[in-house]
């Protein structure tokens, strides 16, 4: 009797500890941070069936698969407040690097009236929202965690979503949905040389 009683404090005492190194602050924004995580995943599902472009398709559905593995990450950190058994993976992208720079001229763009106007352009634009938020949510989350192990969770996944985030723009940028335009060559030098480096910074 002893010994189950025993047991028995011991497991609760498990059980608090798990939740006594989270705090408040942490808690409202893991919850606001894994909400959007889901709200990302599900919309996902709505975008699929709209996308025209067999490179997008698969771009989407690697993203959801990555966010899908973050997501069980980040939920078995925060229930047992320990080392999760599957640590933050690595994303690689499929896009090269190669940025079209320079701006030519496309049709005015107007707010679509039915879904079966709903394009490419339009899905890699939520994509890319999507994106966004999820790395503001994350980095804020990392900012107020009190857990050490959750605070690298989501500091950790922010890296990978920036680059999830790049791919879209890369893909963008190759249809000409993101065109990137440049400053004058004497204003981009301008810019370039307005900063100089710190003088003796390594102390003696």
């Amino acid at each position: 009797m002893h010994n189950q009683q025993q047991s028995q404090n011991l497991q609760g005492t498990s059980q608090m500890s798990a939740m006594e190194s989270h705090g408040g602050h942490e808690m409202f924004d893991a919850h606001e941070a894994i909400s959007g995580l889901i709200g990302s995943m599900e919309q996902s599902l709505l975008y699929e069936q709209h996308i025209q472009d067999p490179e997008l398709k698969t771009m989407l559905q690697k993203h959801k698969t990555y966010m899908s593995q973050t997501y069980n990450t980040i939920i078995e950190t925060l229930k047992t407040g320990q080392e999760p058994s599957v640590k933050t993976q690595t994303y690689n992208m499929a896009q090269s690097n190669d940025v079209i720079y320079g701006m030519k001229p496309t049709q005015p763009k107007s707010p679509a009236q039915s879904a079966t106007e709903l394009n490419d352009q339009c899905i890699s634009s939520f994509m890319m929202g999507n994106l966004k938020s999820c790395t503001s949510a994350f980095t804020m989350t990392a900012l107020e965690a009190t857990n050490p192990v959750l605070r690298r969770v989501f500091a950790d996944s922010v890296p990978h979503i920036i680059e999830m985030a790049y791919e879209v723009f890369l893909y963008q940028n190759k249809h000409q949905y993101y065109q990137v335009p440049q400053l004058k060559p004497e204003d981009m030098q301008t810019y370039m040389n307005s900063f100089s480096p710190v003088q003796n910074t390594m102390k003696h």
